[in-house]
């Protein structure tokens, strides 16, 4: 078993129903339960012959009519050792973990290929085969036969790509704004003149100044619409974007008729409206991808490209990690990110852990000790005999739990998906059922009849429903800000308010993350020699001691032993060992030795303390009944006293990446609703497994990112008023949802009826929405909490 081994992924639980198709758990009923709208498709693409037999069909395809590639791939494939080759590919398409299982499980279907990983979060498709570089293109057709584009991989084009995208999206957004504004003020005119006040050649006219406004506004803002509405029809299947698409086109076309008769209504504003309304939730729905990308680059960013290894003549050569064995010895400099996990072969130092630990302090290794990839080497050179190398790594592991646990969190959407699946044919239907009886039985003219169905697409278009999350969520940021919370994540409200437990990461969470001096010698010289070698050295033990003393001056001749301490001509400051202490004291804290010219050692204590208010906070979530629990990668003695004085009666000690993981879903499986608190980058893969999750903004980046939302400050009470704000925001969102659905069962009958023209449609509409906002705005009432409550 490999080191990475130690921490795979725990096994996903199955007391929730199997997706019928790739075996997710999801919450649905029936044969037709899929994780998400991707699996529904996928399932009905592969048919009942299985994958063999849809993988058989596709290669008879390519054989008859190859499917054309953007570039030569073979240009981009590497030679990664004799008869093998490695190629790295953008997939653009992916939209969930379907996705990545039908590209994977058809490539596996090539005895030739090795390895074909697909990353959902970058997009990147890592493939390897048995063969020449030549094989690339036909290995790519497969891929592009099932209807991805391939590039060849750029992290940085990549990320250009997603900030371009972002862009055109809010720029649909402002111009959708900007033209709704202007073309309800020409609105608000027409209305106003209804009484006969306004002249009919006024009105046509101002009815033209809103088209020549509202169109072009809709041929720009409404593309992500129509776009992915032609899809969908043209696979043959529909979505919610089809009824939007048709009922904004088909008002935008009644509307240029009324305008050309000369009539009294028009609904440029109606269309223009519903774009910028529709437009707010699909903005932050961008977002919220976005951020599972970045969470993952970031981690991905501590992977160095290159390392250099020892040759067996002695020579040193410079090799790519990914091309890395067991066996080969790295040189590791000082300052150096290790490149692979190994074993200490030769030299003492002292590493940056915290991306396994979550430790702030370093850890010491020497001959034998394990180390892993992304550890920064603080200290002398070291000689690493690797064992794990690439995706074998405890790095690429991380990356990889991340990556799982973003894909597990796409169930949320699953509702959302059926319903849209549900809701474009009723509505077709029920406009469609509306114009045929007008028209056939009603006695009206086509026009008319096509006016009445418009009416009622527009009034069953989704503006108050897709506003009952958004307006509270924005009402609540800003409420959240203002006590220092930062939310990341657009579903975070709704998963914050369902929480009943709350696991706690020690070092930098529950304690401000920095060692601190408790415990020094009552011999007023004794402290300032010993502070004055402290001076000389960044070690973090080392520098809280200089901040106790912080009045005295470095000593001159200090010499650092990497790994082991400091020393002067006469004066030691160090581990025990290096002081010559025989017994050194065990009592969970961290420790510094002193020797002077002979003299009995000194010792200097020091430890990670708590939060200002992290009792008061504990204890405000448990009267709120929370259960709380502490899970840390630190020694059993240091947790144990962490625990007691923050009052928290369970606790974990020596939790790896993968423990804590499968230690949420544990607690998951029992039912649980889990948050999780932490700062590590050994955090990381929890804080994306959870069902919510925080960190504070001294996190490293890869944990914020993979965290819903961070707080500031040395505070821990910002965890408790984000809870109450989240549920708070909760009973609005309900009843925001109670709203919308009133106001479709009392209007759409009355549309259906005829009594409602898209005039009406439009104030109705409208006015949905702004009881929606209202209701939203009482969020923010108040002030935020100062502390626990």
């Amino acid at each position: 078993m490999t080191d990475a081994a130690l921490f795979a992924a725990p096994t996903a639980s199955r007391t929730a129903q199997a997706c019928a198709h790739c075996g997710a758990p999801v919450r649905g009923r029936g044969d037709d339960a899929f994780c998400c709208s991707g699996c529904a498709s996928a399932h009905a693409i592969i048919g009942a012959a299985g994958l063999d037999g849809f993988y058989a069909r596709l290669e008879e395809r390519r054989a008859r009519r190859p499917e054309p590639l953007e570039a030569d791939f073979a240009t981009h494939a590497r030679e990664a050792g004799k008869d093998q080759c490695t190629l790295e590919l953008l997939v653009d398409g992916l939209d969930c973990a379907a996705c990545v299982w039908l590209i994977e499980s058809l490539l596996a279907r090539n005895p030739a290929v090795t390895k074909a990983r697909v990353h959902l979060s970058t997009r990147r498709l890592s493939l390897a085969w048995h063969g020449s570089p030549a094989e690339a293109n036909a290995h790519a057709g497969l891929v592009a036969a099932l209807g991805f584009r391939l590039a060849p991989y750029d992290a940085l084009a990549v990320t250009a790509e997603d900030d371009r995208e972002a862009r055109e999206l809010l720029r649909a957004l402002a111009v959708a704004g900007f033209a709704a504004a202007n073309v309800m003020l020409l609105s608000v005119a027409v209305w106003s003149g209804h009484d006969g006040s306004m002249g009919e050649a006024t009105r046509t006219l101002f009815h033209w100044l809103s088209a020549a406004i509202a169109l072009p506004a809709v041929a720009y803002a409404g593309q992500p619409f129509f776009r992915s509405a032609f899809a969908a029809l043209r696979a043959g299947r529909t979505n919610m974007d089809v009824p939007i698409s048709i009922g904004v086109t088909l008002a935008c076309l009644v509307s240029l008729h009324e305008a050309w008769a000369g009539e009294q209504h028009a609904y440029f504003d109606s269309a223009i409206t519903l774009l910028f309304f529709l437009l707010i939730g699909r903005y932050l729905d961008r977002r919220a991808r976005g951020r599972a990308r970045h969470a993952v680059r970031a981690l991905m960013a501590l992977t160095t490209r290159t390392a250099t290894i020892l040759l067996p003549d002695g020579g040193t050569a410079s090799r790519r990690v990914d091309a890395l064995v067991p066996g080969d010895v790295l040189l590791v400099a000082a300052g150096e990110r290790l490149g692979a996990d190994g074993l200490v072969s030769e030299g003492a130092s002292t590493l940056d852990a915290s991306l396994v630990t979550g430790e702030s302090l370093p850890q010491a290794v020497a001959p034998g000790s394990r180390v892993f990839a992304g550890m920064v080497n603080l200290g002398a050179a070291l000689r690493v005999r690797v064992t794990a190398s690439g995706e074998r790594t405890l790095l690429a592991e991380i990356v990889r739990l991340v990556e799982a646990a973003e894909r597990g969190r796409s169930r949320f959407v699953a509702l959302a998906d059926r319903v849209a699946r549900a809701y474009a044919p009723v509505v077709h239907a029920t406009a469609l059922l509306t114009f045929l009886s007008w028209f056939l039985l009603g006695g009206l003219s086509w026009d008319r009849a096509l006016l009445v169905a418009t009416a009622v697409l527009i009034i069953t278009c989704p503006c108050a429903l897709a506003l009952a999350v958004p307006v509270v969520q924005v009402v609540a940021s800003t409420r959240l800000l203002r006590s220092g919370v930062l939310l990341l994540s657009p579903t975070a409200l709704e998963r914050l308010a369902q929480i009943d437990h709350v696991v706690l990461d020690k070092t930098g969470t529950l304690t401000l993350g920095r060692p601190e001096l408790v415990e020094m010698p009552a011999d007023p010289d004794v402290r300032r020699r010993a502070a004055s070698l402290a001076a000389a050295s960044r070690h973090p033990l080392a520098r809280a001691l200089a901040r106790a003393l912080p009045d005295v001056a470095p000593a001159d001749g200090v010499v650092e032993h990497a790994g082991q301490g400091l020393a002067t001509h006469d004066s030691r400051l160090g581990s025990a060992a290096f002081c010559g202490v025989a017994a050194p004291v065990d009592d969970g804290r961290s420790e510094l030795w002193f020797v002077h010219d002979g003299a009995p050692p000194h010792r200097f204590a020091f430890a990670d303390r708590l939060r200002p208010d992290a009792a008061a906070t504990v204890a405000a979530l448990q009267a709120r009944g929370l259960q709380v629990e502490l899970l840390s990668g630190d020694r059993p003695a240091v947790v144990a006293e962490a625990a007691r004085a923050a009052g928290i009666a369970t606790w974990q000690a020596e939790a790896t990446p993968a423990a804590k993981v499968a230690r949420l879903a544990t607690l998951a499986a029992e039912g649980r609703k889990v948050m999780m608190i932490g700062d590590g980058l050994n955090d990381a893969p929890a804080l994306a497994a959870a069902h919510a999750s925080l960190s504070p903004t001294s996190a490293a980046e890869a944990t914020q990112n993979a965290a819903d939302a961070v707080f500031q400050g040395e505070a821990l009470a910002p965890v408790a008023e984000t809870l109450d704000v989240a549920r708070r925001a909760d009973r609005l969102v309900r009843q925001n949802l109670a709203l919308a659905l009133l106001y479709n069962l009392s209007a759409v009958p009355l549309a259906i009826l005829g009594e409602v023209t898209p005039l009406v449609a439009a104030v109705a509409m409208s006015s949905s929405s702004l009881l929606v906002i209202g209701n939203a705005l009482r969020l923010g009432a108040g002030h935020p909490a100062k502390g626990p409550r």
